[in-house]
């Protein structure tokens, strides 16, 4: 890594706290933040970029990524588009094609501006997103740093497998075998699916998976693992039982009731939540292009579950939780590349000011990733966007990817600022 110093200069800086953008100037050696104030004097071999109408801010950090799904910008795939088409699964990639498949992913959201991405889960048993993880932190390949997710744990006592169904291990024991299996790959965090979902059959969201037990039994042995623990939860019990667990991350969330509520504000400072508000924006609004009509988008409860979500997140938001934009991109209708969308959806349905949605989407990232990003501070990595314009005063401007004037991670630009 080269010494030479980088000064951004002459734009307005947005740190990533919620403070308001001021003008200011951000300092970067090696791969760290030196500096971040006014006044920041050049020497004899800095590189200084001119950021004269526009504004340097934290990288973007993705809390609800799938990397190994298949559609992304460019790239859709309509063979992963459930309850409609599943049949990616009937002509599955081999290991290798799959982990080629999630690199190219991970460049095209770090092409937007994403510079970490906290994962909420990889589409099969393969370890192809511990693979991905560590050959972006090697420097192989570019993409956001990231923590790997196991697949999604779904608790039924049947699995189905190309031999047809089998029986499968339920229980505390199991659970636990689970877990110390996906910690042993090489996982930063395990996913279950505490509640069922709607797309699934009809009233999946208010069916809760695991028992009480099991739950706890999790929770243990995910600290026993030195994993951390993620869930897919809409029911109310399985809200409940999540935050009781002890668990990190829980997804979704849309039917919290007034204890489930109360239970989450009492433990707002451990616990991370993603509503993935983009899927079910796309799904009522822009699925008819891929066969989810109005009437599938009801269906599979998506026009109930943005509704319960405009009711939820304003009040979580007054309550102080931490949530997090990250919509379940990597369906043809939510296509990888569009995540930034979401901190549109944030402030026009959630009630957000847009210096609130950054914040959400840069420190509250930094903080679930356990990472020193998401951040403009001095020592913390230089993951830093130099973006037109001023995203704070109008976050759609991060949707477009031209507006990212430059793109740096750790210190190095993937996408150099122009001459």
């Amino acid at each position: 890594m080269s010494e030479t110093r980088v000064i951004f200069t002459g734009g307005r800086v947005f740190d990533g706290t919620g403070s308001p953008a001021v003008p200011g100037d951000v300092a970067v050696r090696g791969d760290r933040i030196e500096a971040v104030r006014a006044g920041v004097e050049p020497e004899p071999g800095d590189r200084v970029v001119d950021c004269r109408g526009a504004t340097v801010m934290p990288g973007l950090i993705e809390s609800h990524a799938h990397l190994t799904f298949p559609s992304a910008v460019g790239h859709v795939d309509p063979s992963f588009n459930p309850p409609l088409d599943v049949s990616f699964f009937h002509h599955m990639p081999t290991p290798d094609e799959h982990l080629a498949l999630a690199e190219r992913n991970a460049r095209i959201l770090l092409d937007h501006g994403f510079t970490s991405a906290y994962s909420a889960g990889s589409l099969t048993p393969v370890p192809t997103e511990v693979r991905l993880r560590d050959r972006i932190a090697a420097g192989l390949v570019p993409g956001p740093r990231m923590r790997a997710a196991s697949f999604e744990r779904d608790n039924n006592p049947v699995q189905m497998g190309p031999d047809g169904p089998t029986p499968k291990e339920i229980g505390p024991e199991a659970v636990r075998a689970f877990i110390r299996e996906q910690a042993a790959l090489g996982f930063d965090s395990v996913k279950l699916l505490m509640s069922n979902d709607d797309v699934f059959f009809e009233g999946g969201s208010m069916v809760t998976q695991y028992s009480a037990e099991e739950a706890a039994a999790a929770g243990e042995q995910a600290r026993e693992s030195g994993v951390w623990l993620n869930c897919h939860a809409q029911s109310p019990e399985s809200i409940k039982l999540a935050v009781r667990s002890g668990f990190r991350s829980v997804y979704h969330c849309s039917y919290a009731d007034q204890e489930a509520i109360d239970l989450l504000e009492e433990h707002k400072d451990e616990i991370f939540l993603s509503p993935a508000v983009g899927i079910m924006w796309a799904n009522v609004h822009e699925g008819a292009e891929f066969g989810i009509d109005a009437a599938l988008a009801e269906k599979m409860g998506s026009v109930k579950s943005l509704a319960a979500m405009e009711q939820l997140y304003p009040e979580l938001r007054k309550r102080g939780l931490r949530v997090l934009p990250g919509g379940d991109y990597g369906f043809p209708n939510n296509p990888i590349g569009r995540n930034a969308r979401d901190l549109e959806l944030f402030v026009r349905l959630f009630g957000y000011s847009p210096a609130e949605a950054l914040r959400a989407t840069t420190q509250y990232g930094g903080q679930v990733l356990d990472m020193p990003v998401g951040v403009l501070t001095e020592d913390y990595l230089a993951d830093v966007l130099v973006v037109r314009g001023d995203p704070t005063l109008d976050v759609t401007l991060l949707q477009d990817k031209d507006n990212l004037l430059a793109i740096m991670q750790g210190g190095r630009f993937h996408k150099a600022p122009a001459a």
